[in-house]
C-alpha cells in the first residue's frame, strides 16, 4: 500500500535520511522507532510532502506521490497527526472535526460524529475551546481530526508523549479501533514497551538508515538491536515485560 524506496532527504546542506526503505500493508500497525536525531519524524514528513525527497521514491496504492503537494497527498488517503498536534485553539472541538471534514471529499456528513466517537471522553467537550483542553484532550483531537477524513493510512509521531496512562490507554485502544476499520498506520513510539503491544513489525532507524525490520518477535528475539540502537537501558527486562492485549 504505501512503499519507500531509498528515500533521501536534506534539510538545506544536512544529509538526514540516507536512503530509507520502508513497506506498510493495508490494515497493518508498522511502528518507526530509534533516539532522537534518527530521522523518523522526517520520514513522516517526506511521506506528506511537506520534505521533498532528495532521491529515491515514495508510492501510495501503486502511485508515486513524491513531489506532490501535502493536500494532494492527503486528498488520497493520507493522514498525518504531528507531534505538536496543532489544533485550531479558537474554535471548539465539534469545530475543529467540521473543519477538517470540509477539506476533503472524503468525509460524509457523519463523520463528524463517528471520529468523536472514538474518543468518548471528548464527547462532553465538543462544544469546548480546544485551547482550554488538556494535552491528552487535544492530542485525542488531532487523532480524531485525522481520522474524519477517512484514510487508509494514519501516520502519528508520538502520540502519547508526556500523557498521562488513562488517556495512553484511550490512544492504544484508538489505534486498534482504526486497524478493525481497515485503516494502516505508521507510528512513531519512543515508549518501546507501549510499541511492542501495539505494532505488528518494527522498522529501527539509526542515522537515515533503516538498521533493522521485522515482526515484534524478531525484534524481541534482538535484545543487542535494542541496546545499540534505542538505548532503553536494560532491553531483556523491557522486552519480557510487554503484554499483547490486542
Amino acid at each position: 500500500m504505501l512503499v519507500l524506496e531509498s528515500v533521501h532527504a536534506h534539510y538545506g546542506a544536512a544529509h538526514v535520511l540516507h536512503g530509507v526503505c520502508l513497506e506498510l500493508a493495508p490494515g497493518q500497525i508498522a511502528c518507526l522507532v530509534g533516539r532522537n536525531g534518527a530521522g523518523k519524524s522526517t520520514t513522516l514528513k517526506a511521506i506528506m510532502g511537506l520534505v521533498r525527497p532528495s532521491a529515491g521514491a515514495i508510492s501510495f496504492q501503486g502511485e508515486r506521490i513524491d513531489g506532490r503537494r501535502p493536500h494532494a497527498i492527503a486528498g488520497r488517503g493520507l493522514a498525518w497527526v504531528p507531534e505538536d498536534r496543532r489544533v485550531f485553539g479558537s474554535l471548539s472541538v465539534e469545530e475543529n472535526l467540521r473543519v477538517a471534514a470540509q477539506a476533503t471529499r472524503r468525509a460524509g456528513p457523519s463523520r463528524v460524529r463517528e471520529a468523536l466517537a472514538l474518543f468518548p471522553g471528548l464527547v462532553p467537550c465538543a462544544r469546548q475551546r480546544a485551547s482550554t483542553l488538556s494535552g491528552g484532550q487535544q492530542q485525542m483531537l488531532a487523532i480524531a481530526r485525522a481520522v474524519v477524513s477517512r484514510p487508509n493510512v494514519i501516520l502519528l509521531d508520538e502520540p502519547t508523549e508526556g500523557l498521562a496512562p488513562e488517556v495512553v490507554r484511550s490512544i492504544r485502544t484508538s489505534i486498534f479501533d482504526m486497524r478493525s476499520s481497515g485503516v494502516a498506520v505508521l507510528l512513531v513510539e519512543q515508549n518501546l514497551q507501549l510499541a511492542l503491544s501495539i505494532a505488528d513489525t518494527f522498522f529501527v532507524l539509526s542515522r537515515g538508515v533503516v538498521v533493522f525490520h521485522g515482526t515484534r518477535d524478531d525484534l524481541k528475539a534482538r535484545p543487542n538491536v535494542v541496546d545499540q540502537y534505542l538505548g532503553v537501558g536494560r532491553p531483556k527486562d523491557t522486552l519480557q515485560g510487554v503484554r499483547i492485549e490486542h
